[in-house]
Formats: structure tokens, C-alpha cells, sequence
């Protein structure tokens, strides 16, 4: 399928005011925050909910599981809508369906009704992060687009490690409808700025929608993310209900690529896997994507359940994170102009190696400023690749396909946070039973560690007190141990980060400011 160039947007120079400019960058970059929070901000009011909604814990993990895939399945179309409707029509009812889904779920009544309103949120929402990438993308030439996506990149990176703070905040303060509400205002106020500054884009209404190539995708995704969330529980693969959810993902994906490589009309374009640098930006962002939700995930239980952290400390500890990538992403978007991205990159993924390195060796008596320290630099190196990445994945892809380019991105971004907090979650809980299993050996009347002065009393295995007691010890080194060993585990998939960025390609020249304009 070829795509026609009209729909790209319009350059900075087509806007008659700075402040129309500033209207339109800010009103993009909320939508992409809204939907960053939604994805993690809910976690830490779950308990509330479930007590609230009177619902068993396996019924109540589905808000969380609706929301991811419907917005799986509802970002691999937002290129081809974007160019049939133009991107302000897009963005002002994706915008409009999240805030009123939003507000929906605040004033849900029992569990039937937030999982509706949740996939409703998760359908409207997966446009806004490609959408507004892609808007701001428009509105710059390549020499100032580092320093955009910077700014747009703040929303992304930053969204889902303060969702759980503010998440928790809004719970303890007040209730968990909250958690939803907050988005209304911003949504409101976000809707009105598209409609009243942004510049619409022309649309290709010969287009004709691909019903096949989405249903494939679409079964694929969903069987595929429910896989992935309730492994864990049904004991994956011993379990009949997630062999057929894998045979089903597996079957239509293949399905879907047989038909993307076949048909004349798919709503993906194959041109887009062509271009090496997005390609090679797809796996960086879906290792990153992995890396980025991993951590968030399992830092909290670690610091509750072993560090003896409050949720309110536990979110302070895991902010400072946010500011690393912040500041590193801002001082990444000035010097993309002066350096080759590449550097930059490698910088980025040799901070962020290090820094799961150091934490494999972290126990609950790591004092808080070496954690505060560590998740800083983490933060600072994530930044690093991350800005780069994205200027780097668009500097040699047509104008017209940067929508599906973005889609693209952020589809593999979703996959990887989904698939990385699946592995880190099964491999903690595989590796608490073994290193259970292994410490609980030495736990017998033979060793004289438990049978002499007070242990004796405290700690015999014989007597019922005492089993307890050291039950309760075993159990939470196995528990130190398995993180130390999921942390390591994310050392490991961090170094294939490097090895990816030496297979990308540095753009021979950029446009001249003159060509950019009329390209943009």
C-alpha cells in the first residue's frame, strides 16, 4: 500500500503565535501524561477497589488487564484513522473518550461496570502517546527535534514512575474514584486547546480500512496480553487456559504477518519496516519499554514488604528516579544537535547496565541515600537512550509514515513493559520457592546453629512456636535473594540494548532549513 504525503501536519512557521505553538505542545504532552499515568496509576488503589466493589483479588486485577488490552489492540490502527480523519478530529475524540471513560470508572458501582468503562479508557487512550509524538514531530525540523521529544518524552518516562505515588496519594486523601477523576480537568482543558490552536491535517478519504489485517492483530494482542497476565496465577503452561491463549497469539500473528506481506491494502505500511533506523528503534524500545515498568514494579513490594517502607515513603524513594530521566533528557535534547546520537545512546545503556548491576547487590539494609543515588543515575542513563532513540527512529522514515512510525513505537513500547513485568514477576516468584527450598535444608535438629543458647528457645523446629519463627526468617531471604537474582536477571536483558544501537545506521546529511520547511 502506498500512502500518500498529504496528511503530514504543518511546521512551526504555519502557527501565527508562539503562544498557539506552546497551546498545542501542551495540550498534546497532557494527553500523553494522562495515558501514561492511567497504566500504573491504579495499581496501588486495587486493594481499595476490591473491597469497595466486594470482588475476589483475581476479579479485580481485570481493571488493570482491560485497560492494557484495549489499549494494545486499539494503538496498531491509530496510523491509518490519522490519515483518513485528519490528526485534530483523532486527537480531540481520543482526548474526549478518555477524560469522559475517566470520569466513568470514578462513578463506577460494581466490578462489571469499571471493567467496561476501563477497556472504553484503554480504547480512546491508545492513540494519545503516538498522536501526540507524531504532532510534535510535525511541528519541528530534525535539528530541533531533540530538544521536543525531550519535552515529550517527560510524559512518557516519567508518567508511569510517579503514577503509584500520586496513585496512592489520591487513595490515602481521599478515595480511589480519584485516581480517575483527577484526569477530567486536564482532559477538558486538553480537548479545548487542540480545537482552538491546532492546525488540522488534510485527510485520504480513498482510504479503505483493513477489517482482516485488524482482527488478526487484534485476537493476537489480546490473547497474547491475557497470557501474560495470568500466568503467573494459572501456573502458566499447566494451566489449559494459557496454552490456548499462546496457541491463539501465536496463530494469528502469524496470520497477520502472512497478511501484511500479501495484501495490497494493509492498515500497517510495509514500507515502514524498511527503514533500518525505525526498525532497530522498535527492539531498543521494546528492551527499554521492559526494563522501564520491570523496575517500577518491583521496587514498591521490595520496599514495603522487606525494606519496612510506609507507601508514602516508598513513593519518595522512587520519585528521585523521575528526576534523573528529566534532567538527562533535556541535557540528551541539546547535545542531539552537536553529537552523534549513537554515542549518546551507548552512554545512556552503560549508565543504565550499571546501575541494574548495583542493584542485584542491594539487600532491605541499603541505606536510602545509595537508593535514592542509584535510581537517580538509572533515571539519567534511561533518558539518555531514550530521547536519541526517538529522534533517531524518524530521521530517515518518510514524512507520511511517522504516525504509523510512532504507533509502531509505542505498540512495542506496551509489549515490552507487558512481557518484562511478566518474566521478572515469574521469575521472583519461581525463585523464592527454590531459594526457599535450598535455605529450608539447614533448617533440621542437626544444625547446631538452632539448637544452642537462645535460638534453642526461639527458633527449634521442633516446636510449633519455633517452626514458625524460623519459617518467617527463610522465607524473607529467600525473598531478598530472589530479588537480587530478578534485578541481575534485568542486568542481562540491559546489555542487549548496546549491541542493537551499533546496528543503527547515522543519517549521511540532513535536510537544509530550507528544504525542512517545505518538507514539513
Amino acid at each position: 500500500m502506498t500512502r500518500s504525503a498529504a496528511h503530514i501536519g504543518h511546521s512551526a512557521s504555519a502557527y501565527e503565535s508562539p503562544v498557539l505553538l506552546r497551546i498545542v505542545m501542551l495540550c498534546s504532552m497532557a494527553g500523553t501524561l494522562m495515558q501514561a499515568l492511567d497504566s500504573t496509576i491504579a495499581n496501588v488503589a486495587l486493594p481499595y477497589m476490591q473491597g469497595n466493589l466486594s470482588a475476589s483479588r483475581d476479579q479485580i486485577t481485570w481493571v488493570l488487564t482491560s485497560y492494557i488490552i484495549a489499549s494494545a489492540i486499539m494503538t496498531a490502527p491509530v496510523g491509518w484513522i490519522a490519515a483518513r480523519f485528519g490528526k485534530k478530529n483523532f486527537a480531540m475524540v481520543s482526548l474526549a473518550g478518555f477524560t469522559v471513560a475517566s470520569m466513568l470508572c470514578g462513578m463506577a458501582q460494581n466490578l462489571d461496570q469499571i471493567i467496561l468503562f476501563r477497556l472504553l479508557q484503554g480504547a480512546f487512550g491508545a492513540a494519545l502517546s503516538p498522536l501526540s509524538q507524531s504532532m510534535m514531530l510535525d511541528l519541528y525540523p530534525p535539528e530541533k527535534r531533540g530538544q521536543v521529544m525531550a519535552i515529550w518524552g517527560i510524559g512518557v518516562m516519567v508518567g508511569p514512575i510517579l503514577g503509584p505515588t500520586l496513585g496512592g496519594y489520591l487513595t490515602d486523601v481521599s478515595s480511589w474514584r480519584w485516581v480517575f477523576y483527577v484526569n477530567v480537568p486536564f482532559g477538558i482543558a486538553a480537548v479545548a486547546g487542540i480545537w482552538y490552536a491546532y492546525k488540522d491535517t488534510a485527510r485520504d478519504e480513498t482510504l479503505k480500512f483493513d477489517w482482516t489485517g485488524f482482527a488478526l492483530i487484534g485476537v493476537a494482542l489480546g490473547a497474547f496480553q491475557l497470557m501474560l497476565d495470568r500466568g503467573t496465577d494459572k501456573d502458566w503452561f499447566g494451566s489449559t487456559e494459557i496454552v490456548i491463549e499462546a496457541m491463539l497469539a501465536g496463530l494469528f500473528f502469524y496470520l497477520f504477518l502472512v497478511h501484511l506481506f500479501t495484501t495490497r491494502r494493509a492498515f500497517i505500511p510495509r514500507e515502514i519496516f524498511k527503514d533500518r533506523n525505525l526498525v532497530s528503534s522498535l527492539i531498543m524500545m521494546f528492551l527499554v519499554g521492559s526494563l522501564l515498568l520491570a523496575s517500577s514494579a518491583l521496587l514498591p513490594p521490595y520496599l514495603q514488604n522487606l525494606g519496612g517502607y510506609s507507601v508514602t515513603e516508598t513513593g519518595l524513594l522512587m520519585s528521585p528516579r523521575g528526576i534523573g530521566t528529566m534532567v538527562s533528557m533535556m541535557i540528551a535534547g541539546r547535545l542531539l544537535a552537536k553529537m552523534d546520537p549513537r554515542g549518546l545512546m551507548v552512554f545512556g545503556a552503560m549508565i543504565l547496565t550499571w546501575s541494574m548491576w548495583e542493584m542485584s547487590t542491594w539487600t532491605p539494609d541499603v541505606s536510602a541515600t545509595t537508593m535514592i543515588w542509584v535510581t537517580v543515575v538509572q533515571g539519567f542513563g534511561m533518558g539518555f537512550v531514550f530521547i536519541p532513540m526517538n529522534v533517531f527512529a524518524f530521521a530517515t522514515l518518510p514524512p507520511q509514515f511517522r504516525t504509523d512510525g510512532t504507533a509502531a513505537m509505542n505498540l512495542m513500547r506496551n509489549v515490552g513493559m507487558a512481557i518484562g513485568v511478566s518474566v521478572t514477576t515469574t521469575f521472583l516468584a519461581d525463585s523464592v520457592q527454590i531459594n526457599h527450598a535450598q535455605l529450608a535444608e539447614h533448617v533440621s535438629p542437626f544444625n547446631r546453629a538452632l539448637t544452642v543458647n537462645a535460638p534453642s528457645m526461639m527458633w527449634n523446629p521442633q516446636m510449633p512456636f519455633g517452626l514458625q519463627q524460623v519459617n518467617a526468617i527463610v522465607n524473607q531471604q529467600a525473598q531478598i535473594i530472589a530479588y537480587a537474582n530478578d534485578f541481575l536477571l534485568m542486568f542481562y536483558i540491559s546489555i542487549p540494548v548496546i549491541i542493537v544501537i551499533l546496528l543503527m545506521r547515522k543519517p549521511k546529511v540532513l535536510p537544509a532549513p530550507s528544504q525542512i520547511e517545505v518538507a514539513e
